[in-house]
């Protein structure tokens, strides 16, 4: 009993031993834990200050890289890019100039001064204006004879006998476009409703343009250079398909009430006459006069451009100041068919072996080479910069137009290759009847309306 009390006795300093050194080590580690909480919460503070940091350095981006989409909502594929941001604000042309700057190898392309009158108060059509070649024109608008193959219903079928005659200046009916087929058959394509129809018959003056396939964005006319007179008096017509109506609409531009989306009415083409959509576009940029039967002049505006000058003005300086019936600028860099045909197969414009059919026929019938050494040309180039015409509707204006579209419609849809063989053979086969055409400086062209960049560039079509 004694023996195990002092065993006991004995053990017990031990315990407390035991006892001290394990509060210790508690001690130890709760200092620990509190030092390790301390360190948590700095931790955490400092990474909420990194990711606010980052939070706004990521908004600035989206604000400084989503400017575009106040102009035309979202890209394709909801990306934009610093250029395309760029050229929108700036313009091709202001954008070039700004590129051109910084390399001395590049070719400027600027604008310059157009003579244009300070306003249209007092504007008045001269009174011998339309003292130009008369004659009449009619239409085919139906072919009874079966289609068979032809891929090109819209402009018939035209024979090349056919087509040899319609060049002459004279009272006839021919080709251009808009031809229905025998009774029963499918519509030929191009068709509008009934009510833009009824619109358009009454417009006098227009101004048109056309996006198809969702090709680009809608660029309105700056509306504080159109007067109130042209605002009332001047019709301006967007033609689009119901693709382009749709991404319209999903980029946040609505057709009011009347169509219209500023001061574009919105008129809506159904059935398109052709797979490729430049060749479609062709219908409105030179079939003005089908289109607009009443109107007496018509400006055709490439959808890549904002219109920044009145219309009226474009036609005093244009057309009634120069005594012409047809103005169209000419190429800011190539000037000889040759050099188009070469430059359309460098970028693959269009399929080869069908410019080469077309150039051939050309140059079978007497197209030549342009020399601009030679001071009896014509023109003062054969390749047009086609974006941007000034017209009357005249006789010769409208057979030109025809002419020029049949072409377009029989080759390629690259009408800068059939431009100077249109003319020149017209000017050819009507020796005592002349056609005032207008072929005025590029940059007179650049100071008129602001270019861009097309959104999309379809593919070029296979050989027909």
């Amino acid at each position: 009993m004694m023996a195990l009390f002092r065993h006991s006795a004995e053990l017990l300093p031990e315990r407390k031993d035991n006892v001290v050194i394990e509060f210790k080590s508690l001690n130890r580690n709760e200092h620990r834990i509190r030092r390790g909480r301390k360190f948590g919460r700095i931790t955490k503070q400092r990474f909420s200050v990194w990711l606010t940091v980052l939070a706004v350095l990521f908004l600035i981006y989206l604000i400084f890289f989503g400017i575009k989409m106040l102009f035309h909502g979202k890209m394709e594929g909801g990306i934009s890019t610093s250029i395309q941001v760029q050229e929108e604000i700036m313009g091709v042309d202001e954008l070039d100039v700004s590129r051109q700057a910084k390399s001395k190898h590049r070719k400027k392309y600027p604008s310059c001064e157009v003579g244009l009158s300070d306003s249209v108060d007092h504007l008045v059509e001269p009174k011998d204006f339309v003292n130009f070649t008369q004659f009449s024109l009619d239409y085919i608008d139906k072919e009874e004879k079966p289609f068979g193959k032809s891929p090109s219903r819209f402009g018939g079928q035209q024979s090349l006998e056919e087509r040899e005659k319609s060049f002459y200046a004279r009272n006839q009916t021919l080709h251009c476009g808009f031809v229905k087929g025998p009774e029963g058959s499918p519509s030929t394509g191009f068709d509008l409703d009934a009510n833009d129809k009824t619109y358009m018959n009454t417009c006098k003056v227009v101004v048109s343009s056309c996006i198809f396939g969702n090709s680009d964005f809608l660029r309105r006319p700056t509306r504080k250079r159109i007067s109130e007179y042209s605002k009332k008096n001047v019709c301006f017509v967007m033609f689009v398909d119901e693709q382009t109506l749709s991404k319209l609409s999903l980029e946040g531009n609505f057709p009011d009430d009347g169509g219209y989306i500023g001061l574009w009415k919105i008129v809506v083409v159904r059935n398109l006459p052709y797979k490729d959509m430049r060749r479609t576009g062709k219908v409105p940029k030179f079939l003005s006069h089908r289109l607009f039967p009443s109107s007496m002049y018509s400006i055709w505006l490439d959808s890549k451009m904002r219109l920044n000058t009145d219309p009226m003005l474009i036609l005093e300086y244009f057309l009634w100041r120069m005594r012409s019936e047809y103005a169209i600028s000419n190429h800011y860099d190539r000037h000889c068919v040759w050099e188009e045909v070469l430059q359309n197969k460098r970028l693959n414009k269009y399929n080869h072996s069908a410019i080469d059919e077309q150039f051939n026929f050309y140059q079978s019938d007497g197209l030549t080479k342009f020399d601009p050494s030679d001071p009896n040309n014509p023109i003062p180039s054969y390749v047009p910069e086609g974006s941007f015409i000034v017209r009357a509707h005249t006789p010769m204006s409208n057979l030109f137009s025809c002419l020029w579209f049949n072409e377009v419609d029989r080759f390629t849809s690259r009408d800068q290759l059939s431009f100077a063989y249109t003319y020149l053979k017209l000017r050819r086969m009507n020796p005592d009847r002349p056609f005032f055409l207008n072929m005025f400086k590029d940059c007179e062209r650049r100071a008129l309306a602001k270019l861009f960049r097309h959104k999309a560039v379809p593919s070029p079509p296979p050989a027909r």
